[in-house]
């Protein structure tokens, strides 16, 4: 029995969601008959280019910008919960409900925060909203680096900055399963629409094995009511990198404003 990787780390949180990605990916290995190797000791970039590597998921922005030609892109869900549908996401700008800025304007000279320089949904996602309105290459009074979504949550509520991009997957399993966490906080705009974080396998993966693979992620949901419930992933569609160019599109309509370091 062939023995691979296998690991869904972009979304762990809360632990119902932890849970579920666990389940499914169990049932997944059962339906290929393969026997799943422990990855604790890998780092995400060495998981996700791992030769012996049966699924993972990334961010889009990475995979353009890092990985690409290098992973072999097997689909993307489709969730549906409240802010994410059809095989897209979003960001969700957000600040204290008390804050007094309405606008996306009115946050010039403002607190950012943001999870990380390489991401799509905290950074390029956000980088793309606020181009139109940065002054000489520059928006914010300071941008603070969280490190991630839950930790750019917990700037908000702490009042250690005004205006932060959480990735709606995140903000939707937060409000559902951890309510706490996204208390007394307002949306003040969504970003453009980006499709959602692709499920990745090695570069040498054949067309049959990829569609092999999407086919049993798919059989696995369809024997797990509970996990689809839980996770909102009604289905993994087909994906290929062309579908996250998009993501370099917003990057390029930014850099053309001036704005290509957000800050």
């Amino acid at each position: 029995m062939s023995e691979h990787y296998a690991e869904l780390l972009m979304y762990v949180a809360p632990e119902p969601i932890q849970h579920a990605n666990q389940e499914w990916l169990a049932r997944i290995f059962e339906r290929l008959g393969l026997k799943r190797r422990n990855a604790d000791h890998l780092d995400l970039r060495s998981l996700w280019l791992a030769p012996e590597l049966l699924v993972s998921q990334t961010c889009g922005y990475p995979l353009m910008t890092q990985l690409r030609g290098q992973v072999r892109v097997i689909g993307r869900p489709r969730y549906e919960l409240a802010h994410s549908s059809q095989g897209e996401h979003c960001s969700l700008l957000l600040t204290q409900a008390d804050n007094p800025r309405s606008t996306l304007a009115d946050f010039y000279n403002s607190r950012g925060v943001i999870n990380g320089h390489d991401s799509n949904s905290g950074m390029n996602l956000l980088r793309e909203r606020l181009a139109p309105w940065q002054r000489d290459g520059r928006f914010f009074a300071s941008v603070a680096i969280s490190g991630a979504h839950r930790e750019s949550l917990r700037w908000l509520r702490e009042n250690r900055a005004d205006l932060g991009a959480i990735d709606s997957v995140t903000y939707d399993y937060l409000a559902r399963f951890a309510p706490d966490e996204v208390a007394g906080l307002r949306l003040v705009t969504r970003s453009a629409p980006s499709p959602t974080l692709p499920y990745i396998g090695p570069l040498g993966l054949s067309d049959a094995q990829v569609a092999r693979i999407r086919e049993a992620m798919n059989l696995a949901l369809q024997d797990l009511p509970q996990v689809v419930e839980t996770l909102g992933v009604r289905e993994v569609l087909p994906a290929s990198e062309d579908d996250y160019q998009v993501l370099l599109d917003y990057q390029q309509q930014a850099a053309s404003a001036g704005y290509l370091v957000l800050k």
